[in-house]
């Protein structure tokens, strides 16, 4: 046995190897880009609702995707992967690629919401119908089961342009946006291992990788980096995609490592995404705003509103999501629609900690204002 069948044969050493030389690849690609946008002046200006007061590198998305691509197809070169998935990672580059020049493009010159998002559904429709990568049942959720084609493809494609806009949203504050990408092509890799799909699992820890080098520069003080635009469409696109995969080859294995519910534990995986934008999404229609106005109105902003730094509140987030997921799995034996009620009290209950804190704040407030005035009028 050679030195790359050693590899590939064993599980443990291909997923840290993919980690490990995809993250050291990136560190030195991301001081590159960093004097590169310096040099250029290709730089994030500090508005009214940023999160920062320093004018920031935005071409992190452009280090994670050179960084995934390069990597992921030299495993596609050595692993020796089927027709099947050669088909895959041809379609998932050239998608990415659309993706990371439509976000590149709104980072440097701003476009319009309407052109992301036929960029968006142009993507997604590529990896759907070249692929046929699509969500066939609901698995029992609302008493459905098999989809008919043209709904499944529809479905899908609501899935995708909502799982990466929901991930572009939440790029707000420095490591959320890794954060989340980490954690959850973290359960995707080890299931995907698990599962024998060499393609999907070397997918995800690329990924991996290429976010952990990123994060160790968007979390410097000395070398930040933002993801961008240009970064966040493309790994949102990147993990609706694992989702996509995960609810499609879960319903039809036959494996010991099959999940039960499916369905929920996808939900549960991108738990703050969807709640956050779905909350915000509310707010705005309610204040009579455009769903798609920017603000600071994410949770996340409360966490720093609240004296948190951007490192803690994401670590907060990132461990809260967790959380979710967890007790998601625990409840697996339970009906689907139980669940799933039950998954959207927990997002309720650990995300909305910090307006619910916010709440009681303003209450004792108050209370304390009108004791004192009370005071003073009895004097």
């Amino acid at each position: 046995m050679n030195t790359i069948e050693f590899i590939f044969s064993n599980k443990v050493l291909l997923a840290l190897l993919a980690i490990i030389g995809t993250y050291l690849f990136s560190i030195r690609l991301f001081p590159v880009l960093i004097y590169l946008s310096h040099k250029k002046n290709l730089m994030d200006e500090p508005v009214e609702r940023s999160s920062h007061s320093k004018k920031t590198p935005t071409l992190g998305g452009v280090g994670i995707f050179i960084s995934f691509s390069l990597v992921i197809i030299m495993f596609g070169i050595f692993a020796d992967f089927i027709r099947e998935d050669l088909i895959k990672l041809l379609t998932v580059i050239g998608a990415s690629i659309l993706l990371l020049f439509l976000g590149l493009k709104d980072d440097l010159l701003v476009i319009s919401p309407r052109k992301k998002f036929i960029g968006q559904f142009i993507a997604s429709l590529l990896v759907i119908l070249a692929t046929d990568v699509r969500i066939v049942s609901m698995e029992g959720i609302f008493g459905l089961y098999t989809l008919p084609y043209f709904v499944s493809v529809i479905f899908t494609l609501f899935v995708f342009v909502l799982i990466i806009n929901a991930f572009n949203l939440i790029d707000g504050i420095d490591g959320l946006a890794g954060g989340i990408a980490v954690m959850v092509c973290g359960f995707f890799g080890v299931y995907y291992m698990l599962n024998e799909q060499l393609f999907m699992a070397m997918l995800s820890f690329v990924l991996i990788g290429a976010q952990c080098g990123f994060l160790e520069h968007n979390l410097s003080k000395s070398q930040k980096l933002f993801m961008g635009d240009s970064g966040s469409l493309f790994t949102g696109f990147l993990l609706a995609y694992q989702i996509v995969e995960f609810l499609n080859f879960n319903l039809f294995t036959s494996s010991d490592f099959k999940i039960d519910n499916a369905p929920i534990l996808a939900l549960g995986l991108m738990a703050y995404p969807l709640f956050d934008t779905l909350r915000v999404f509310a707010v705005r229609i309610y204040n009579g705003k455009s769903p798609f106005s920017a603000d600071k109105n994410h949770i996340h902003h409360r966490w720093l509103v609240k004296g948190l730094s951007h490192r803690a509140a994401s670590f907060v987030i990132v461990l809260s999501n967790i959380l979710v997921v967890i007790l998601t799995i625990m409840m697996k034996s339970i009906n689907v629609h139980i669940q799933l009620v039950l998954c959207l009290l927990l997002g309720c209950v650990v995300f909305l900690l910090p307006i619910a804190l916010k709440k009681i704040e303003l209450q004792n407030n108050y209370i304390s204002l009108k004791s004192n005035s009370t005071s003073v009028q009895d004097k």
